[in-house]
């Protein structure tokens, strides 16, 4: 079949490749920094390949810092907080989707104003009821105040009302209570924007450093983001050992993202069409 080529296609090709070269020149310039010898990071005229790559940023990251323990603890934090967010959400989802109840359109105001507030607003409370329950340097201090995610709801919330009502009732038919229906209806049928919001919510919070930063002190508690911040402090201006560090914190989002674009992709165009 023969392409025509017309000029908003061409126009839109052009404007994604443009976007795409925007997009990874800053990470090919940290890969590139980050195999370059330090004097070399500093020489002028400035070059893009390094003329003796090396790995010696790397290994100074890895010696310097317990990478490998902050890298367990990011995933822990980051897999408690994608699967009780996605339970929190799926929950209080399908309440406001499907029943009836008092006061459900001021409560459901309230999630879409929670949207609004900055996270940064709640740092102190957040801090004074975490002491006070003695979660500070734990896991849960860090995973519990990042549960509730009112974005989350909202696009859950919107995609169970494009959801058609015959198949609950058909499930309410076949004697499965309110529970069933939820978890072997609802969810089954919601597994693409499940994934999107899951992968969301992972990425948020594997890159989160403001709260994990304030909640934490112990540094075998410390997560990437926090961890390699303090790391880079005592670096100055070694750029390659700043931009290995970089590398290194990002590349496991890289990889669950490639892994999972499809289903994100699909995910979100699934919550536009049927929200």
């Amino acid at each position: 079949m023969r392409t025509t080529w017309t000029f908003p296609k061409v126009a839109t090709i052009v404007g994604a490749i443009l976007l795409a070269v925007l997009w990874l020149v800053p990470l090919l310039w940290a890969l590139d920094t980050s195999l370059k010898p330090e004097p070399e990071t500093t020489r002028s005229p400035i070059t893009w390949l390094p003329a003796a790559p090396t790995m010696a940023a790397y290994s100074s990251v890895l010696d310097q810092g317990d990478l490998i323990r902050w890298f367990f603890n990011s995933t822990v934090v980051s897999v408690l907080v994608t699967g009780l967010t996605l339970v929190v959400s799926v929950l209080a989802a399908f309440g406001f989707s499907r029943t009836r109840f008092p006061g459900r359109r001021v409560l459901f105001g309230l999630i879409i104003a929670g949207i609004l507030v900055p996270p940064q607003v709640l740092i102190v409370p957040l801090f004074q009821e975490m002491t006070g329950l003695g979660l500070v340097d734990t896991y849960w201090g860090i995973v519990l105040p990042q549960v509730v995610a009112p974005v989350m709801v909202f696009v859950l919330k919107k995609f169970f009302d494009g959801i058609s009502r015959d198949y609950e009732d058909a499930a309410r038919v076949d004697g499965a209570t309110r529970w069933r229906i939820v978890w072997s209806v609802m969810v089954p049928m919601s597994r693409p924007i499940l994934v999107a919001v899951g992968i969301f919510t992972f990425i948020g919070a594997w890159n989160n450093f403001l709260w994990p930063f304030i909640v934490t002190t112990d540094p075998s508690m410390m997560t990437i983001p926090v961890g390699l911040a303090n790391v880079q402090g005592s670096y100055g201006l070694r750029y390659a050992q700043i931009m290995a560090s970089a590398v290194l914190g990002g590349l496991p989002l890289l990889i669950v993202y490639a892994l999972f674009q499809r289903h994100v992709v699909r995910g979100v165009g699934d919550a536009g069409i049927k929200g």
